[in-house]
């Protein structure tokens, strides 16, 4: 082979290598890396959403051991722990988070994406701008209108119609339902109950909490949405209504699963489901900025007939048929 063949054997290798990786291009053996910021612990409840995320992302193209790598930090039910595993999570520098924490990680960084899973009212809370155009970071999926915290307590009603004072469990450190509790203050007296607040900021109080609800004289258990101390300890949560032996309604089928009696809201697995859609955009180069925060489209109840029949309550047939699953 002549000089001048050499020279351009060499422009054309030269030429395949910058259009395989110029501007926009990615190798072909790039491994995506998500990382994930979990408040409560890694527990089998826990790895069926995650799982509803995988098998979504599956579905995209995205098959962890491949083309992706999940790094999982998990607080374990430790509040406290989120800014401390939510900044080692940052300076993995993976290509985009998901979480159901987002405020930590908000903390954290400016310039990772974050995909964040059922946050309440994301715009008054900071997360985004608005919902169409987040504008920063940050998008994901809302959940937990303030009016539903409203509308759990009428379930709760038509379900027991003789509750007459409801205890409502809630975290005032989280930040994303603190407003809700305004919100249900207002609400108690139209429904004609009387409305007992009862705060729980670590996992530590449960034992606490258990003894201001038995002193509080409540005739039945409503939890707000915490996504930092009662969905991390689920079974702790439901152990409050169960001990007391109190009619009580979550906020998300998943503690009905475990045990729970009553719950009103979105399916977080499809949330889970729908993450995966996102971070399937920001892994191929769109913005968070850009992209719009789903909302819920349907809510249901869901009765686990077999605690109530443990418990010793029965509901009325009107009810029962307004259920979207019943639990045998």
């Amino acid at each position: 082979m002549n000089r001048l063949s050499v020279v351009g054997a060499l422009a054309l290798a030269f030429l395949a290598v910058a259009v395989q990786h110029g501007a926009g291009a990615q190798p072909a053996d790039k491994v995506a890396r998500v990382g994930v910021l979990w408040p409560g612990e890694l527990s089998p409840a826990a790895r069926q959403l995650f799982e509803r995320f995988r098998e979504a992302l599956r579905g995209l193209g995205w098959v962890e051991g491949r083309n992706l790598a999940l790094d999982y930090r998990a607080a374990e039910g430790r509040s406290e722990r989120l800014p401390e595993l939510a900044a080692a999570l940052v300076e993995t520098q993976p290509d985009v988070i998901l979480t159901t924490a987002p405020q930590a990680l908000q903390r954290a960084t400016a310039t990772i994406p974050i995909v964040f899973v059922a946050a309440a009212e994301p715009v008054r809370n900071g997360l985004v701008h608005s919902l169409s155009r987040p504008g920063g970071n940050l998008t994901g999926s809302a959940d937990m209108p303030l009016e539903l915290n409203a509308k759990r307590l009428e379930v709760l009603k038509d379900a027991f119609p003789r509750v007459r004072r409801i205890a409502v469990v809630w975290n005032p450190t989280n930040v994303l339902v603190y407003d809700a509790a305004g919100e249900l203050r207002a609400a108690g007296p139209a429904l004609g109950v009387e409305l007992v607040f009862i705060e729980i900021r670590h996992r530590e109080e449960f034992p606490e909490v258990f003894r201001q609800i038995e002193q509080s004289g409540a005739d039945a258990l409503s939890f707000l949405g915490d996504a930092t101390v009662l969905a991390p300890n689920t079974g702790d949560t439901i152990a409050l209504a169960a001990r007391n032996r109190l009619p009580a309604i979550f906020p998300y089928r998943r503690y009905v699963d475990a045990g729970g009696l009553l719950s009103y809201g979105s399916n977080i697995g499809d949330f889970f489901a729908r993450a995966a859609t996102t971070v399937d955009k920001i892994l191929k180069g769109a913005k968070p900025a850009d992209l719009p925060v789903e909302q819920p489209t349907k809510f249901e109840l869901v009765i686990n007939l077999k605690t109530a029949r443990a418990m010793g309550f029965d509901f009325p047939q009107a009810f029962l048929e307004r259920a979207d699953e019943v639990i045998e």
